[in-house]
């Protein structure tokens, strides 16, 4: 199963580190939390990754091209005017990564429909390429093949400033809104799993997945909620930021599922 990550907008509300990278290549701990976010996935066996990219995606690019070299020690030889390299370990992630070019100015439902034809006739896992959670990815996965819906939808309780949703009876999602300053609803988390048929309710680039597309499935009850109780925090500002960096120098971690 292939994992999108949406990791192609402008950041401006982090716009502190933003304006020099994208928000998912900001680094927590000395890496990217989009390097955090795939950890988790590879965590639980999912290593197939499409990453959206948009504003300054050579940078993402640049990362992955040197990966090797960056988790690995190496000894460069210049003796007697050669130039030899030797790599002395090879042990890295198993991952197979396409970073594709989805626009400067594409919205997230556009830039789900432009990499439609990297996915296969498969589920796919989506999220954003700016929080960090400890989901059970896969007991995530496993609920969304229980229900045989078109979607599911990671519902947390945090900060009221995503979209809120309504759930009803056996985790149906009947309504999904923008927030407002009132509400104290669930709202959604990312962590998402959809079918391919998902991309017929997008029309185009300038469609935002999580208005009509995900307004229409609620409505035509395509849409689950899976409930996490446990720990979640976007990236979305510095103060953001700093709180995940003490967090991961604690050695505490809850999103660090893997060795």
């Amino acid at each position: 199963m292939k994992v999108v990550l949406l990791a192609g907008g402008f950041g401006t509300r982090i716009s502190e580190e933003s304006h020099l990278k994208p928000k998912p290549m900001i680094e927590i701990g000395g890496m990217p939390i989009l390097w955090h976010i795939m950890k988790s996935y590879s965590a639980y066996g999912f290593n197939e990754f499409i990453i959206c990219c948009g504003y300054k995606q050579h940078i993402i690019k640049d990362f992955f091209n040197d990966y090797f070299l960056r988790t690995s020690d190496v000894t460069f030889d210049f003796t007697n005017h050669s130039n030899r390299m030797r790599v002395h370990n090879t042990d890295t992630e198993q991952w197979k990564i396409t970073v594709a070019d989805t626009g400067l100015y594409t919205m997230t439902g556009g830039r789900i429909k432009r990499i439609a034809k990297y996915l296969d006739d498969e589920p796919f896992m989506l999220t954003y390429g700016d929080g960090v959670c400890d989901i059970d990815i896969g007991d995530l996965y496993n609920f969304h093949k229980s229900h045989g819906k078109l979607a599911t939808m990671t519902v947390v309780n945090a900060g009221q400033r995503f979209g809120v949703i309504k759930m009803g009876k056996e985790n149906t999602i009947s309504s999904f809104r923008e927030k407002k300053d009132a509400d104290g609803n669930p709202i959604n988390g990312g962590y998402m799993v959809l079918d391919p048929k998902v991309i017929d309710y997008i029309d185009g680039d300038d469609t935002v997945f999580e208005k009509a597309p995900l307004e229409n499935l609620a409505k035509s009850g395509e849409l689950m909620g899976y409930k996490h109780d446990g720990f979640w925090q976007c990236m979305d500002t510095q103060r953001d930021k700093e709180n995940l960096e003490k967090i991961w120098l604690s050695g505490q971690a809850p999103w660090k599922k893997w060795d």
